[in-house]
């Protein structure tokens, strides 16, 4: 028996897990999880200690509003907690398809499909539009000879999808926020390939920066593609005209396919695609990421659908969120502290240095703030930066409390 738990020890070793985590822990790439035990919104709870938090993408924190939790309250009461399976072997719950319904007349798409997360819905997006599927010889399918263009920057989530194109021959990448760059690859590319998707995200999620979608669409129009923009982290925030950045948000339904996130306007889980209707239909089973999961809780889509027909009726809400950000914004820029150049809600704050990031991010946590950091691989070696998301329910204190900090932190490392 010890020799052969010996030699399962030493198998284990094989794999490099234990040199991989010891060494990513020491080196500051990840540290272990911390453990929550209260509502997530402008604090969070560690072990019962409070610290304030610009980590939560739950921006507007209207999951522990009052009418929000009587709601979702009362549908887990009608449709219970889960759905109890897949959506194409057991059907499609009552709140599911209320919630897609109201996502169609938001996006002004024909049909919406939802999935338990926007990480599901990106990979279920790149599995159906490349897959080669056969359920009889009229009824297939056979679109591997499409072609995928990406922003540079696209979500993990979209590359990890796309990972068993070819890159040069399926998979291609124009740089970031670059038109010139993608109409210089769909000039190559367009009079070989007849199936070309365009990839790109509304709003970048590390540096906040805004995609050109006017120009983005004009060109993908010109060459005759189709369009997938993942906006999941400006659904609900950005549109209407008297906001920033209305005039790019004023195109986004020229895209072929929409895909949002319900985890930050909304501040709820889940995901959704919208799109064709005869698209959108086929995506149940050749998503795969439909097919074999569940989906969103009930009583969560319910609430979801609750959500979105409270921002669209009440825009104020947003308005003032954006205000406070905006304002944040300004007072870190009156500093003279180096920001991500567009002004969207999400503030980047540019550190350099991989090892000075992680200083500053250990010194926030002993200050009680959790504020995230993100280094190499998230962004290019010695690009760090700490991302603010302002918390609708932040106090004057709290928002203080951190410049001040930030201040001591950019004297003693110097960014």
């Amino acid at each position: 028996m010890g020799n052969a738990l010996t030699e399962q020890k030493n198998n284990l070793n094989l794999w490099g897990f234990n040199n991989f985590t010891n060494a990513a822990i020491s080196e500051g790439f990840f540290h272990d999880v911390l453990t929550t035990t209260r509502p997530v919104g402008p604090t969070i709870t560690y072990d019962d200690e409070e610290y304030i938090n610009f980590a939560s993408i739950n921006i507007l924190d209207l999951h522990q509003t009052s009418d929000v939790m009587d709601h979702f309250h009362r549908a887990a009461d009608i449709y219970g907690l889960t759905t109890g399976g897949s959506r194409v072997t057991q059907g499609i719950c009552k709140a599911h398809k209320e919630m897609e319904a109201k996502l169609c007349q938001i996006t002004g798409k024909e049909r919406a499909i939802s999935f338990a997360s926007g990480l599901l819905a990106n990979i279920g997006f790149i599995n159906a539009m490349s897959c080669k599927f056969h359920f009889s010889p009229t009824c297939n399918i056979n679109n591997d000879d499409a072609v995928f263009v990406f922003d540079r920057d696209c979500h993990w989530s979209l590359w990890k999808a796309a990972s068993h194109l070819k890159f040069g021959s399926q998979l291609f990448a124009f740089r970031h926020n670059d038109t010139a760059d993608l109409k210089k690859l769909l000039q190559r590319l367009s009079p070989v390939h007849k199936k070309i998707i365009v990839v790109f995200e509304s709003v970048y999620s590390a540096d906040g920066s805004i995609a050109p979608m006017k120009k983005i669409f004009d060109i993908c129009e010109a060459y005759n593609t189709l369009t997938y923009v993942d906006d999941a982290n400006g659904f609900l925030i950005y549109g209407s005209k008297q906001r920033l950045f209305s005039e790019e948000f004023s195109q986004i339904g020229r895209a072929t396919f929409n895909m949002v996130s319900f985890s930050k306007a909304v501040g709820m889980e889940g995901g959704a695609i919208s799109g064709p209707e005869k698209f959108i239909h086929a995506f149940e089973v050749l998503s795969g990421t439909s097919l074999f999961t569940a989906a969103i809780q009930p009583p969560t889509a319910s609430t979801i659908t609750y959500i979105m027909e409270k921002l669209t009726k009440q825009p104020k809400i947003m308005d003032e969120y954006l205000n406070r950000s905006l304002t944040l914004r300004k007072r870190l820029l009156d500093k003279n502290f180096l920001l991500n150049p567009d002004s969207s809600y999400i503030i980047s704050i540019i550190i350099g240095q991989d090892e000075k990031a992680v200083n500053v991010y250990k010194e926030f946590l002993q200050e009680k703030m959790i504020v995230p950091m993100f280094r190499y691989p998230a962004v290019k070696p010695d690009h760090a930066l700490i991302r603010i998301m302002l918390n609708a329910h932040h106090t004057p204190a709290q928002i203080d409390s951190f410049i001040h900090v930030l201040e001591r932190l950019q004297k003693k490392y110097n960014f």
